[in-house]
Parts: C-alpha cells; structure tokens; sequence
C-alpha cells in the first residue's frame, strides 16, 4: 500500500477546442508532474472538472493515467458524492486497477450531520478493497466533517488511510494531528497554506498549484516537511502571490491558463466553468514567468 506523503496533484482533466478530453494533453500532463518530482498523482478531482465528465469518460481518463504513468507514482481516483448508494456502487463497479487509493469528499448539499458522516464514509469502507482518503472540504460543500468524526472513522476502519483536510481550520487540524492512529494521514488542502501546515505536522499537500509548478511546489513541501524554513519560506513567499491569482476566478480556470502558458494544455473547460478574463490571464503569465 503507497504512503502518501509531499505533494500529490489534484490533476486538471485537459479539454480539446470541442470540450472532447485532450488525451494527448493529459499525457503531457502526466509526464510533466512525473519530472517535476511530485509525490503522487489525484485523478477526477474538483480540479478535473469530474462533475463534467460522463461515465464512459471518467473511466477513460483514469485508465489513460495509470497506463501513461506505469507505475511511476501512486494514483488516487475521487469517487464521492452526496448519494452514499451511488457512490458504494461506482466504488464496486469502477475499473480500479493500477489505482492505489480512493478520494471521497464528504456530500454536498444535503448537509448531513456528524452522524450521517459516519455513516456515509462507513458504507464506502466496508464497500472498498482499496485505501480511502476522506475529503473535508466545507467551502465547496457545506458541511465540515468535525475531528471527532474524523478520528473515528481512522480508528476503526483500517482502509482510511488519510483525509484531505482543506477546511483551514488549524485548531481543528490539531485535534486530528494529536488524535490520530499511527499511520494515518492528514494532508492540506490548501496551497496558501502548505508551509505552515507542513510546520504543524501534517505529512502532505493535495495542490492545485502542482500543476502549474510542480517542482517549486514540491521542493517547497519537502522543505517545510523537512523543517527547512530558510528554504522553504523564501519559496512559500514567492508563491503568494501567484496562488492568489491562480484561484482569483475559479478553480481551475486559473490552473488552466497557466498551463496554457507552459503549452501542457489547452486553456478550454467545460461549462458552467469559463476561462479567466483577459487582464487575469495576462497576470497569471506574468507570475508564471517569473518562475524559470
């Protein structure tokens, strides 16, 4: 079973002038995060635009990364959803092969309670042969999985291997740090916030930014990880700013234009997402030329 550590890259699904998935973009993808040294690869994430992909396309996608990558980093699939039934179902049914471990974000929009939580994940759990990574993300759903509910879920069932915490909220954080089983992970889900994290003991980061700059966000993480600060606060000082623009009109639209700048992808998404604006764009390049 992988360890997930460092930095693992919510992958943006690259699309094609038509909005057909751009396999010849993806590939490029994969193998410019693979030498720019990131830790593993998250695949149909908020970042992929998987609330747009059709079925037949999401397998597509995830059976394209594990070939591409051959076994050079682990890859984690997001299969989650606010239908705890649908979602045992695709964890039954979807082709996980090659795949390391799963991400599923906690519902959305139902806002079930703490309880209903538990129950939820539960369901997936006992449902899955592979190691789950929860999700907490409040900002996007609604609802914010508590540190008890997380410690619970950790403690007894031992395919939760990890959450993606990216509620930003470090006293909640610090339960889950001081309470959790050895070998459970607690990994950030925010970018702004890596380096303190990192100081605080979690043991990775799920970034949007990876994709855009892979090897100065990775370096970064294993200098704060390290406990490096004279390393890795002048790097966490350079990305402010461009972790501020990346996001400013949506994710990942921003993740999009700059890859467009690099030539990994096309800066096409799929509605009811739309590209930034004009004088973002510019920005954006500007900040990504400054990283050589």
């Amino acid at each position: 079973m992988a360890k997930f550590f460092g930095t693992g890259v919510a992958m943006i699904t690259p699309f094609n002038a038509d909005k057909s998935v751009d396999f010849e973009g993806l590939g490029k993808l994969v193998d410019y995060l693979t030498k720019g040294g990131v830790e593993f690869l998250v695949v149909l994430g908020t970042t992929g635009e998987a609330a747009t992909l059709s079925i037949d396309e999401r397998h597509k996608v995830v059976r394209y990364v594990v070939e591409k990558n051959a076994g050079k980093l682990p890859i984690v699939v997001g299969i989650g959803g606010n239908n705890t039934a649908e979602v045992v179902h695709s964890v039954n049914t979807f082709d996980l092969s090659g795949v390391d471990a799963i991400l599923s974000v906690t519902p959305f929009y139902n806002k079930p309670n703490q309880r209903g939580l538990y129950e939820h994940f539960k369901a997936i759990a006992l449902a899955s042969k592979l190691p789950i990574i929860l999700y907490n993300v409040p900002g996007r759903t609604g609802i914010n999985m508590n540190a008890e509910t997380t410690i619970k879920l950790a403690k007894e069932f031992k395919n939760i291997v990890g959450i993606k915490e990216a509620s930003g909220n470090l006293t909640q954080i610090t339960y889950i740090l001081r309470d959790k089983p050895a070998g459970f992970a607690v990994l950030s889900g925010d970018d702004g916030l890596a380096l303190p994290q990192m100081a605080m003991g979690m043991d990775g980061i799920i970034s949007v930014t990876g994709n855009c700059l892979p090897r100065e966000f990775s370096d970064m993480v294993r200098y704060s990880i390290a406990g490096d600060m004279a390393k890795a606060r002048p790097l966490h000082n350079k990305f402010v700013e461009i972790i501020d623009a990346l996001f400013a009109d949506g994710n990942p639209a921003g993740a999009k234009a700059a890859l467009s700048f690099r030539s990994v992808a096309k800066n096409e998404l799929r509605l009811p997402l739309v590209p930034v604006n004009d004088p973002l764009q510019k920005k954006i390049e500007q900040l990504m030329a400054e990283f050589k």
